[in-house]
């Protein structure tokens, strides 16, 4: 599925950039959720480290969550490996967790950000305790079970089963844009090709969440590509020093 672009505007402001999930939009009212991207005019870049300078970027941090309407918006330090924190409690305005590639939480008015350039935002749903996950997904994340044990801890903390849960793969990279290494097919469990081959980590990633019991009917994927959609995404792969961010969270209970 392709998700909808949208500009969440405050004021007379230029506008936050957002791709949303127009189903769980009409499934989960109470649920807040989408993707960043580039925006037009001066790109909506929300790294922390590189070319751009940090004071602009936690400016749209701001921004964004403004534009969201969380009391928190946090997001972790990324290190491409399968640590998860879970959140219990907020203090209010942008936090900066500890090292993790994912979240969870069961707490109204928190966004969960993670920051993607080509890396899978995963997004996990347990509607019944309004519970939600969200996981940063590259291939050295997916390799070492990010999304399973983001499966395991959802689960455990809304004493789910995962026929209960639902899941969306975000824009990333496409399977024909991503040519990696025959140690990253072997990384991933897949047929070790003898030369570099693409690899569609999103289907990957589907395999694995079905696999680990989430219906079919409730797994998703995002069609966009942050590599073939230019003008739209900040890609790792094309070269780009930017970042945009995945985001889910819980609306306040007379809001949804």
């Amino acid at each position: 599925m392709r998700e909808s672009a949208k500009t969440i505007r405050i004021g007379d402001g230029p506008g936050v950039p957002l791709f949303v999930h127009d189903e769980w939009s009409s499934r989960f009212p109470w649920l807040v959720q989408g993707t960043t991207g580039r925006g037009t005019g001066e790109p909506f870049d929300l790294g922390l480290s590189g070319e751009g300078r940090v004071g602009i970027a936690l400016g749209r941090w701001w921004q964004l969550r403004e534009a969201l309407g969380a009391a928190t918006l946090t997001f972790p330090r990324q290190m491409h490996g399968n640590a998860i924190l879970t959140h219990h409690c907020a203090t209010r305005g942008i936090q900066l967790a500890g090292r993790a590639d994912g979240h969870i939480t069961a707490r109204a008015n928190m966004v969960l950000a993670v920051t993607v350039a080509d890396c899978v935002p995963v997004f996990l749903v347990e509607p019944e305790t309004r519970t939600v996950a969200l996981l940063h997904a590259g291939w050295r994340g997916t390799a070492a079970g990010i999304l399973e044990a983001g499966i395991r801890m959802l689960r455990a903390h809304a004493s789910a089963p995962a026929e209960r849960l639902w899941l969306h793969l975000g824009p990333a990279i496409c399977g024909d844009c991503y040519e990696v290494g025959p140690e990253v097919h072997h990384a991933l469990g897949l047929v070790t090709p003898a030369s570099p081959e693409a690899v569609d980590l999103r289907a990957v990633l589907a395999t694995r969440a079905h696999s680990a019991g989430i219906p079919v009917a409730s797994l998703s994927r995002s069609t966009w590509c942050t590599r073939c959609d230019t003008p739209r995404f900040f890609s790792h792969r094309r070269g780009d020093a930017g970042r945009q961010a995945g985001v889910l969270g819980i609306r306040e209970p007379d809001s949804a």
